[in-house]
């Protein structure tokens, strides 16, 4: 490799920068056309390529051939991206490189296209961004562990990497590595050792206290280590990445707490020189709380922390300074307390004098008719976790964007080909093969539909037509379709409780939800199986899981699906309801089955839980809430053929014109007598004159004035005028019984002709 000459003056030796960029990143060049990938050496090395071959020339598999398998699935996309309209790629990602080390990787490329729109050449860098990924995992697991001594240690190793900080805990010498048995000598008889393996670790993320005596002076430590085990890709071996914190403070601080739970009785007003001792000198949040949810007393740290004095506090309700989205957990939480169990490491915002909020882990002990408890500020730990959520957040949206933009230009290929062709075709006087293009873009046009309808479930924003259900008969109606789909491999049977509560719910919504989940299970049984669907009821005591999407309390209505396939890994199970992630092959699912399924349950009230372990199989459960009451059970009706119109008026209002055409054409066509308006200001001037108006259809995302305002309107001029809206998305239109009055009915777009046609026949016969 060649080097940069020196300048006059300078020295000839001196590092040149473009030199080790060249050292860390390689490079290729993807010929489309030809179907040739080109890559330099240390694209080859990092990729666990043959150099020659690669300088040679290869097919594009070796582009993701040595990709981890736990990463494919997303490169592939992403390269499926490239190759159907997207200009850049951009992922980070693991290989096996030549010498059969894993190693991270940057790959940064773009499509390089003809001035005809053809792809030629697909060419970027690939960095070596290992090292940076282990520092990123050692920064992001000490953030979030809120610690200062950081170590590392591969399963197999006898020695583990450190930092001076952990050394400087433990009494030790700074260095960068420390044999196992020189930390774990260090552990007092009868604790956990600091450094385990991931068989002796029960679970990935642990947490453990221990004691230790320090190799410098001997003195007796508290210490906690918190970290998780990774498993790097294509069979590599383990790792963990943790911290270590000093406690000791804490854990007296505990043990005082309980000694003056045992001393001070009832009368907490009497200050005793123990409680002056420890409640003076604390730097964190002591408080004495009654049954009744009333303070007793505060210590002066919460002057510091939170800017409230003793006087402020006592007499106050504890649940006041609560951050609302925290209310219903804190509520939980004193019930537990009530029953004799005592909270540990719990975290909520908690009101400043200043009106800012403050993120306190509590430990709260009840001891008699009080509640004793002790909390730390750990809000800069909080914003640094909320940081991390961001950036996966960002990736999850990057993925959404991408997947979509690969699934809709595949939509709208065929249906502009398809139009394009049997425009052709029809100049051409070849009318039957002008037929079989038109129907390749219909059938184009309604999956581009069905997309759009996941999305919004996805999402929470689809309309929903909720019903009282009969789940145990829509179950038993989808046998036979279910029968039919899963093939003769796959055994079905159901398992549906006597005496099933009432829910209520959109009944198509769950029988997608229900076909979509048999069809997963189908999928991960290729030799075949038991798939099982089971109805039940349950009643929830306490909040399952925490967050925003917890299970809550109350009476459910359960529906399981599950399957004795494959299964999936606690990684893989992590990410199914995210948009767009799958495990299929490009081509054979578009990762949305699950979102939607999720969606479509949480809008309902309700929640999803999801089960499963490699080589046994999975189970999805639906909690569906209960319906109080004897409210009467619906089953959908059948459709039949709309009857034509007899030359009624209808209002049309809406502000597409593409659609308004479409839409007042099918009127014409059934028999009805259109009058189109594009806005509500349009409408009214109709509806204020003496033209006798049929039926009003309106959009309801209307500029200005909305259709639902217009409707409303519309009604008190003319009460008895039916209406019909059509709604691509509108968030107020999400559950259509709150949105819809009487005589009014609804049909969301994309809609087929004969779906608005029934729809129209419908409103007038009401």
């Amino acid at each position: 490799m060649a080097t940069r000459p020196a300048r006059a003056g300078g020295s000839a030796t001196a590092p040149d920068p473009l030199e080790a960029l060249r050292d860390a990143a390689g490079a290729w060049v993807w010929d489309v056309p030809a179907g040739r990938l080109y890559a330099d050496a240390r694209f080859a090395n990092l990729c666990g390529l043959d150099p020659n071959e690669a300088r040679e020339g290869l097919p594009p598999s070796a582009f993701v051939a040595g990709v981890a398998p736990d990463d494919l699935l997303r490169v592939k996309i992403a390269v499926a991206g490239v190759m159907h309209g997207s200009e850049t790629f951009d992922k980070e990602y693991r290989v096996r490189g030549a010498d059969g080390a894993i190693r991270w990787v940057s790959a940064r490329g773009r499509a390089e296209q003809s001035a005809d729109g053809d792809l030629l050449r697909f060419t970027g860098v690939l960095v070596d961004i290992t090292e940076q990924k282990r520092v990123e995992e050692q920064l992001r697991v000490a953030q979030t562990a809120g610690g200062v001594g950081t170590f590392e240690h591969t399963d197999g190793f006898g020695t583990a990497d450190v930092s001076h900080q952990f050394c400087k805990l433990l009494g030790l010498h700074p260095t960068d590595a420390l044999p196992v048995r020189t930390i774990n000598a260090l552990v007092c008889a009868g604790d956990p050792a600091i450094v385990r393996t991931a068989a002796e670790t029960e679970d990935q993320t642990s947490y453990s206290e221990m004691r230790i005596q320090r190799a410098d002076t001997g003195e007796e430590r508290w210490l906690a280590r918190r970290g998780e085990h990774r498993t790097d890709g294509a069979g590599g071996g383990g790792r963990f990445i943790g911290v270590i914190y000093d406690i000791t403070y804490s854990k007296a601080a505990e043990a005082e707490l309980r000694e003056l739970a045992r001393t001070l009785e009832d009368k907490v007003a009497e200050r005793t020189q123990e409680r002056d001792r420890l409640w003076n000198r604390a730097r964190d949040l002591f408080f004495v709380l009654g049954r009744d949810g009333i303070y007793r007393a505060i210590n002066p740290a919460w002057l510091d922390v939170l800017g409230y004095t003793e006087a402020d506090m006592l007499s106050r309700p504890g649940i006041n300074l609560t951050h609302p989205d925290d209310v219903p957990g804190s509520r939980d939480f004193i019930e537990m307390l009530g029953r004799g169990e005592p909270i540990r490491d719990v975290d909520a915002r908690l009101v400043a004098k200043d009106g800012t909020y403050r993120w306190i882990n509590w430990t709260v002990i009840p001891e008699g008719d009080l509640f004793y408890g002790m909390g730390r500020d750990v809000t800069e730990r909080k914003l640094l976790e909320e940081q991390l959520r961001q950036s996966q957040k960002m990736e999850a949206v990057g993925q959404l964007t991408g997947g979509l933009a690969h699934d809709f230009n595949n939509m709208l290929t065929g249906i502009m080909g398809g139009i394009d062709m049997a425009r052709r075709r029809i100049s051409q006087n070849r009318l039957e093969e002008a037929e079989h293009f038109m129907e390749a873009a219909t059938t184009a046009a309604e999956r581009a539909a069905a997309l759009t309808h996941r999305l919004l479930a996805f999402s929470r924003r689809q309309s929903l037509d909720p019903q009282v259900v009969d789940i145990n008969q829509l179950v038993a109606s989808v046998e036979d379709l279910l029968t039919r789909t899963l093939g003769e491999r796959v055994s079905l049977s159901l398992a549906l409780a006597s005496d099933l509560w009432s829910s209520r719910t959109d009944p198509n919504q769950l029988e997608n939800a229900i076909l979509n989940l048999a069809i997963n299970g189908r999928d991960a049984m290729p030799d075949g199986g038991q798939l099982t669907i089971e109805t039940s009821n349950l009643t929830v005591e306490w909040p399952h899981t925490a967050g925003p999407d917890r299970l809550e309390p109350g009476d459910y209505v359960l529906v399981s699906v599950s399957d004795t396939g494959t299964g999936m890994s606690p990684q893989v199970v992590a990410k199914v309801f995210e948009p767009f992630f799958t495990t299929k092959p490009i081509g054979q699912g578009t990762g949305l089955g699950l979102s939607m399924v999720y969606g479509f349950v949480r809008q309902s009230g309700g929640h999803v839980g999801i089960y499963s372990e490699p080589g046994i199989g999975t189970t999805v459960k639906l909690y569906l809430p209960r319906l109080e009451g004897d409210a009467s059970r619906t089953t959908p009706r059948r459709r039949r053929p709309a009857p034509r119109g007899a030359g009624e008026r209808v209002l049309l209002v809406e502000d597409d014109p593409q659609v308004r055409m479409v839409a007042a054409s099918v009127l014409q066509e059934l028999g009805y007598r259109a009058i189109e308006a594009v806005d509500s200001e349009e409408a009214l001037k109709v509806l204020a004159g003496a033209t006798p108006i049929n039926l009003l259809i309106t959009d309801v995302g209307l500029p200005g004035m909305n259709g639902r305002q217009l409707a409303e309107i519309a009604r008190e001029r003319r009460p008895d005028l039916p209406v019909l809206f059509i709604t691509g998305y509108a968030a107020s239109a999400a559950e259509r019984s709150s949105f819809l009055a009487e005589g009014m009915r609804m049909v969301s777009k994309p809609f087929a002709l004969d779906v608005l046609a029934r729809s129209i026949r419908e409103s007038l016969g009401s």
